[in-house]
């Protein structure tokens, strides 16, 4: 995710209009696996599996001119943004259109068997959220779209307009923690029948009148949890959260590091798992030395989530939710041992 309103000794957003959350400190966590020099003489690769605009990017390329970086992302719009934003790096900025899920198939093709440094930066982009036609705002009346790649198939308003109660439900509660996700789920059924959700601003009409008054003075806006539960939905990025994480660990060299920004409590708890998971040793307790296979492959960087600090929250509101952990591995996996 990108705000406005750069630190002072980070690029100038100019035309692009954003730069990223917390870069000076993205730098900070990743550069100690980016400044080394291959045997074979190449230097340190870093994947930026959520390229948006290329802000994150752009700081890495100016900061250590011995990176190269590959970026993914799913929305061409955004992939044409960063190539003209990074064209000056030349052929140090490679671009793959594909979801960050698909990481290890991005890898391959590019000949990258490991990598010095992973980046995700989770959840919907500034300029997403800033282009109204995407629906992904609750505050502008839009098309109820929510796609992060404008060709997948699934839209806000397909969930809306043909999900069962149930299944609506869920979505709701699951994702959007919203807990009037029935009441919301049965207010959509009976609203459809007489007119197809087509727009947020009717959605939001709805949540209005569905969602407690006393609830709506003390919880936010509260269309939040839904359009939040929608998107995670159309762009099934929990689902991609899942994979990408284990997928990103195995492509780190020994001294490499992954560093995920989430920007709520569900993306969040899932790397947190996923991290406890990695850097656990599964040697039995008591015995005075490890079993081969059991040790810790990983170590963690950050001691628990880090946030955005106060000045940043000041000069960019949408920074105020980010969780950062990074993680470095510090033992090749079992297989690469039995390779030597």
């Amino acid at each position: 995710m990108t705000v406005s309103g750069a630190p002072a000794d980070s690029p100038s957003p100019g035309e692009h209009g954003h730069v990223p959350v917390m870069a000076d400190r993205m730098v900070e966590l990743l550069t100690p696996a980016l400044t080394r020099v291959h045997d074979d003489g190449t230097g340190a690769v870093l994947i930026d599996g959520t390229l948006g605009a290329g802000g994150h990017t752009e700081l890495f390329l100016a900061r250590l001119p011995g990176l190269t970086v590959h970026g993914i992302d799913r929305d061409e719009n955004a992939l044409e943004i960063a190539r003209e934003r990074l064209a000056p790096f030349g052929d140090r900025a490679v671009f793959h259109h594909a979801r960050y899920d698909e990481i290890a198939d991005v890898a391959r093709d590019a000949g990258l068997a490991q990598v010095d440094g992973i980046l995700l930066d989770l959840g919907v982009s500034s300029m997403q959220l800033d282009q109204a036609d995407r629906g992904f705002a609750y505050a502008v009346d839009a098309p109820l779209d929510m796609r992060m790649n404008p060709g997948d198939e699934l839209t806000a308003a397909d969930i809306l307009n043909t999900y069962d109660h149930g299944a609506l439900a869920r979505v709701l509660s699951e994702y959007g923690e919203e807990r009037f996700a029935g009441k919301i789920a049965s207010a959509v059924l009976r609203e459809r029948e007489i007119e197809p959700f087509t727009t947020s601003g009717r959605l939001v009409e709805l949540l209005y009148a569905t969602i407690p008054a006393a609830t709506r003075r003390t919880g936010g806006h509260p269309a939040k949890r839904t359009f939040q539960a929608l998107r995670i939905e159309v762009n099934r990025e929990l689902d991609s959260l899942r994979a990408v994480v284990p997928a990103s660990l195995a492509l780190l060299a020994v001294g490499g590091r992954l560093a995920v920004m989430s920007y709520q409590s569900l993306e969040d708890r899932i790397v947190k798992r996923d991290f406890a998971q990695a850097v656990r040793n599964t040697t039995p307790a008591g015995l005075p030395v490890d079993l081969p296979g059991t040790s810790a492959q990983f170590a963690l960087v950050t001691r628990g989530a880090e946030q955005a600090d106060e000045q940043q929250r000041r000069d960019n509101p949408r920074s105020a939710p980010v969780r950062v952990r990074a993680i470095e591995r510090i033992a090749p996996a079992p297989e690469e041992r039995n390779r030597r």
